[in-house]
């Protein structure tokens, strides 16, 4: 008997590593042999633990998994009170257009022969045959653009690295995952990691890099675990070697070393604090030399450009954005997760149709997506298609892709400050509108909460110097969500002062 039981680290805070014990005891009581394989997720948050058995029929899910469940699947598979038939059928798997995740919770993360017989590796035997300026076309014809801030195009920044001097250069993989509602490069990690090993060593070809590191945070154990032993593998099978090496690195967690320089600086053993540009990390990067850094979902999806042409992968999207994009849905849903599809889908649709609407049932007040320095989107603006330059021409921005749903009960006035008061916490200090203008915007929105209307304006002033003078998308981006609080939700903002009288 062979079991599928995620060791994604959501699964995991669920109970996950529990029940393989269960498992197993069962079994032993019984006199059964059984296999049990920790696999990634899913994506399918609100039924793990899942446990998928494999049948004639395919791989059966059970879930949300308990201890008590357990003795149910030594039975009639078909009695028992969690069966959810076929994972392939059920309806958040089937209405996916997974390229980047497609193996994720199918194989064994750390098999590498379970990998290549999933497709993987045929992108970089590819790339091998190919010159560096051939690749780089590959990755720049297929529109991949950067999935974890602004979508800067990757072909770009590889054909930059590319061609400039200097004896050494660097792949890095910015892996620290810090926005709410993001999971999605953890997630990937924990369940493909041999899927990034490949993107970073198809980069290092394309760019002449023979080393790369990914930086980690402290707060995914799970993760660097999972990363580090598929490194010792793919060294072991001589996937890794001195044509292209890699290491992972584990940062403490800061939120601004999920900017670029601030992580060049963590990395390099200082601190992780912004450095003015330019020059340009693709010129002067780690150590001064031509680095690539890119996001763990950027680098992720190369395999598969590679692998079936860059023609397949632009096919999907819509305008600019071209591919797919990992939804990650969260806050107040009934089914939060990791849906991937391809750009295009409306936000409407994402959050009322795959996510189900609210889990109080509560009519949806808004929804913030790109993370806590993300705009807030009402249902008016639900015909947004999901697309980089459609959210920007709303004043918006995709980011990472976290969404968080919350419900009329919700006060934007709270959600304002909160940014204010979430930048204030985590800005590195380097530049003065970040530094003095979150502080300064906490204490402006306090004075509306108590009343006061005539800092309203205070506040819009603040926010365009913070979004024009900032260094980095710390500060620079912290108006989006406080503009667009106030923007959509005056009368929040008015019933503080109706309160105060």
């Amino acid at each position: 008997m062979k079991l599928y039981v995620p060791l994604d680290s959501a699964a995991v805070a669920l109970g996950a590593d529990a029940l393989v014990g269960a498992i197993e005891a069962e079994a032993a009581r019984r006199g059964m042999t059984v296999e049990v394989v920790r696999n990634g997720s899913r994506g399918m948050v609100w039924l793990e633990p899942l446990v998928e058995v494999v049948a004639s029929e395919g791989r059966l899910g059970f879930g949300p998994m308990t201890l008590a469940d357990v003795p149910g699947l030594f039975d009639d598979l078909a009695l028992h009170p969690k069966a959810l038939g076929p994972v392939e059928d059920l309806p958040w798997m089937k209405g996916q257009t997974r390229l980047t995740f497609a193996r994720v919770g199918v194989i064994d993360p750390l098999s590498l022969a379970d990998y290549r017989a999933h497709g993987g590796m045929a992108g970089l035997e590819r790339a091998k045959g190919m010159t560096p300026a051939q690749i780089v076309a590959e990755v720049t014809e297929s529109g991949l653009r950067g999935r974890g801030g602004a979508g800067f195009p990757t072909g770009i920044k590889w054909k930059t690295v590319s061609e400039a001097a200097g004896p050494q250069k660097y792949i890095v993989c910015n892996a620290d995952e810090g926005d709410s509602a993001t999971f999605a490069d953890r997630m990937l990690m924990e369940g493909d990691p041999f899927c990034l090993i490949e993107g970073m060593a198809i980069a290092g070809l394309a760019c002449g890099a023979t080393k790369g590191y990914v930086y980690l945070r402290s707060e995914y154990p799970v993760a660097i675990q999972v990363m580090e032993a598929a490194v010792r593998i793919a060294r072991e099978a001589e996937v890794l070697g001195p044509q292209f090496d890699m290491e992972i690195r584990v940062g403490a967690g800061a939120y601004v070393c999920g900017e670029e320089t601030s992580l060049l600086n963590s990395l390099e053993g200082k601190r992780g604090v912004v450095r003015a540009k330019p020059p340009l990390p693709a010129l002067q990067g780690f150590l001064g030399h031509p680095t690539v850094v890119n996001n763990v979902i950027s680098l992720a999806s190369v395999p598969v450009i590679m692998a079936k042409g860059a023609a397949h992968y632009k096919d999907f999207g819509l305008g600019r954005s071209r591919g797919t994009i990992p939804l990650q849905i969260a806050g107040n849903v009934r089914f939060g997760g990791l849906y991937e599809c391809a750009f295009g889908l409306t936000l409407g649709k994402i959050v009322n149709d795959i996510a189900g609407g609210t889990a109080t049932g509560r009519p949806i007040k808004a929804v913030q997506v790109g993370g806590p320095l993300g705009a807030w989107f009402p249902p008016s603006l639900f015909d947004t298609p999901f697309g980089y330059e459609e959210f920007a021409g709303k004043d918006g921005l995709i980011g990472h892709a976290g969404l968080t749903v919350v419900d009329d009960s919700v006060d934007m006035l709270g959600m304002a400050r909160f940014a204010m008061e979430f930048c204030a916490i985590e800005s590195c200090g380097k530049c003065t509108p970040c530094r003095v203008g979150a502080v300064r915007g906490v204490e402006t929105v306090d004075r509306i909460a108590r009343g006061d209307t005539s800092a309203i304006p205070l506040l819009v002033d603040l926010c365009s110097t913070m979004k024009s003078g900032s260094l980095c998308a710390l500060g620079g981006f912290t108006p989006y969500p406080v503009m667009s609080a106030l923007t959509h939700f005056p009368d929040d903002f008015a019933r503080a002062k109706e309160a105060a009288e």
